[in-house]
């Protein structure tokens, strides 16, 4: 149980930190300023190493499904992105949003990790890019999915059946699983992005159901972040990620 679940407790752990040390004042230090540009790195470090310690516990094969996890991948970010996208047009052509579009996404997402804070350090700021990508590529499908989909989505099914969840073939449906699962990915998320988040889950548990491949999972999450990735760098909506 360790290996699936103790990576995306460690990982929602130094998401956290950020907040503890950040001191909103220009005249301090970049790191001061934005310590999610040194936690973060450290983070995808720490999680990484994790992985590979219980590297032996996942069964990511067969490979099935690829081309439909890449479609789904495309189609869910695209559900994700495209209220801030659409923000991102008529941004100074509307001077009020109406308060429940914020609720469902449609907000101003320009606030977040911004590595304009890097400006003055060159090879830094393209180091801290990097990492970013690096974590939302690869080190975010593997804790986020091993969990969602690789333990808890068959937990449900096990205590159901009063067996261990191991027992528990990959993709197993049940309906208890569905709106456990789904509901936990939304609700992990920033609530302007809950409507997304929600059919992002419920993508991402079709597609666990339909091709009982944890590797499928994880190429629709790759290449739904990698999108991500490159969408906030053109359009500097740093809120996204």
């Amino acid at each position: 149980m360790a290996a699936h679940t103790v990576p995306l407790i460690v990982f929602v752990l130094f998401t956290s930190l950020p907040g503890w040390f950040r001191i909103e004042n220009a005249e301090l230090p970049w790191y001061r300023q934005g310590p999610e540009h040194w936690i973060y790195p450290v983070q995808t470090l720490v999680c990484l190493g994790l992985l590979l310690f219980w590297r032996h516990h996942y069964v990511i094969r067969p490979w099935r499904g690829l081309g439909l996890a890449i479609l789904l991948g495309v189609a869910g970010i695209a559900v994700w992105i495209a209220p801030g996208y659409i923000h991102f047009l008529y941004r100074g052509q509307m001077t009020a949003w109406p308060g429940w579009w914020e609720w469902l996404g449609w907000s101003d997402r320009y606030e977040g990790f911004d590595p304009g804070l890097l400006m003055d350090h060159p090879a830094g700021q393209v180091a801290s890019v990097m990492m970013r990508l690096v974590r939302m590529v690869f080190i975010v499908p593997f804790v986020e999915e091993l969990f969602w989909r690789g333990f808890l989505m068959r937990y449900v099914v096990a205590e159901k059946r009063g067996i261990d969840w191991r027992l528990i073939p990959f993709g197993t449906h049940h309906w208890m699983s569905f709106w456990v699962t789904t509901l936990g990915v939304t609700l992990i998320h920033h609530t302007a992005d809950w409507p997304a988040a929600f059919v992002w889950g419920a993508l991402m548990y079709w597609l666990a159901v339909r091709t009982r491949s944890l590797g499928s999972c994880l190429v629709m999450h790759a290449v739904g972040n990698l999108i991500l990735g490159i969408y906030v760098l053109q359009t500097q909506q740093w809120g996204f990620w």
